[in-house]
Formats: C-alpha cells, structure tokens, sequence
C-alpha cells in the first residue's frame, strides 16, 4: 500500500487551505453580496493558471497543485462573476495587465524557459496588489485579514511542499506570500492608527 510522502501531505494542507480561503467568498458571489470585477479575476486566474503549468515543468511536482487549483477556483470566481453580471467594466490598466500576462507564453514558448512566464506572471499579479493596498490604506476594515493570511500561509506550504526548487517554482508562491503578508501589516497598522484617532 502507498503511503502519503511529507509533501503530499503538505500539499493536501495547502489545497484545503485554497478551499477555506474561498469558500465565503464564492458564498459571498453566489448570493449577490459580493460583486467582483470579472477582468481583474480573468488575469489573476489566467496568471495562476499558467504558473502552475510552468512550475509542472519545471518538476514543482505535488508542490504545484495548489496553485493549480487557485488557478481553476480563480477562474470559475471570474465565470461566477459574469453570469451574476457583476462588475464587467475594463479600464486601460486591465488591458495593460492583460497583455503582459499575456505574453508570458511567447516569452516561455520562445525561450523554451518556463522562468520568463513565472516572471512575467509574478511581476503582474504583484502589481495586481496595488489597488487593494492602496484601498486597505485608506480603508482598512474593508480588506479580510483571514483570507490574506490564509493565502500567505498556503503559499508558504506550497513552496514546503514543492519537489524540486528552482527559481521558477519557488518565485510566485513566495512573492504572494510576501506582498499578502506586506497587506495584512497595512490593514493592521492603518486599523490600529484608525482607532486610536477615535
């Protein structure tokens, strides 16, 4: 009988964590309370998606799944928005995230290097978090602290869990965990600041 290795079990905590830090939010989607923007969620399930196909080929091995699973939960969260008709406004910036995204795959297919994706990717999602930082600067109690920490501490198993390290499998899961970590300090900080002003 096969037993689960040290890393198929990290993996399998990491992919629960996934669904945990999820679940309100589909929740949240499928009862109308929540209206995410479609396009942001398009790139960022777009971007996770093809990460996890890079860090396959790069012999991440069960370390990946999780970012695979955020990639397909992530899109589904981008279907779910649309068919709720959420937010499907598009501004310069969208496309601009979408086309860098975007062009990770030339640069993989042309360099038949999966790292130039991964950077690619990760420089884009990380700029992704610029809007939420700024908006958690200035409103602090609308961000969830669960759901940031949730994320930073499945991107840390990930990397645990992962089979082989390199640059390519490691530099997306630790640079989410570092900027959702960099987040939570924001929303910590600011809503300390908030209420001592009170």
């Amino acid at each position: 009988m096969n037993t689960l290795t040290y890393k198929e079990i990290i993996s399998a905590i990491a992919i629960v964590l996934t669904l945990v830090a999820f679940l309100p939010y589909v929740l949240a989607i499928i009862s109308g309370r929540t209206k995410p923007h479609v396009f942001s969620w398009i790139i960022w399930g777009s971007t996770t998606f093809v990460v996890f196909l890079a860090q396959v080929e790069a012999k991440g091995g069960v370390g990946a799944w999780p970012i695979g699973i955020s990639g397909i939960i992530t899109l589904w969260i981008a279907l779910l928005a649309y068919l709720k008709r959420a937010d499907i406004s598009i501004t310069k910036i969208d496309w601009l995230f979408f086309v860098s995204a975007l062009s990770s795959l030339p640069l993989w297919y042309l360099s038949a290097d999966p790292l130039w994706a991964v950077i690619v990717l990760t420089v884009v999602d990380i700029l992704g978090f610029a809007p939420t930082l700024r908006k958690a600067y200035y409103a602090p109690y609308t961000e969830p602290l669960l759901f940031y920490a949730l994320f930073a501490v499945r991107n840390m198993l990930v990397i645990l869990a992962l089979e082989f390290y390199s640059v390519t499998t490691v530099l997306f899961p630790a640079a989410i965990a570092i900027a959702c970590v960099a987040l939570m300090l924001v929303i910590t900080i600011r809503r300390e600041h908030l209420s001592i002003k009170k």
